[in-house]
């Protein structure tokens, strides 16, 4: 019998308007959305990409523990930023969390949805 889809919300108004979770259970994969550097509980986004990504790597740690999975299960990241000269900005921020844990990852400098928007960040986990 296959396992129960488990969804998980962080609280952002985005999740209900835009319909979908901040991360989806199935199995033994946990898949977090896209996210990015708001701050949830004032609704207020830092004007620093360093602070927008420590932002998102807090909103998505919160969601993996909620989830029943942890940051060392990750096994994927992608990361969207807006600027290819975040790339050496964020690095070491990415590094203290993700560098014993190495999961794949790709960087993509794009748009994002709002101006204000500097990085986001969707990772994938998996407990085996």
């Amino acid at each position: 019998m296959p396992s129960p889809r488990k969804l998980v919300s962080s609280g952002s108004p985005f999740e209900r308007t835009a319909g979908y979770s901040r991360a989806v259970v199935q199995g033994d994969w946990c898949f977090v959305s896209g996210t990015t550097g708001y701050d949830y509980t004032t609704m207020t986004m830092p004007q620093t990409v360093e602070e927008q990504t420590r932002n998102c790597l807090k909103t998505i740690e919160a969601a993996l523990i909620e989830a029943g999975f942890s940051l060392r299960d990750v096994v994927r990241n992608h990361y969207y930023v807006t600027d290819a000269a975040f790339a050496d900005i964020v690095f070491p921020i990415l590094g203290e969390t993700f560098g014993d844990i190495r999961p794949a990852a790709t960087m993509i400098v794009c748009d994002l949805i709002r101006p204000e928007m500097l990085i986001e960040i969707e990772v994938t986990a998996f407990k085996g």
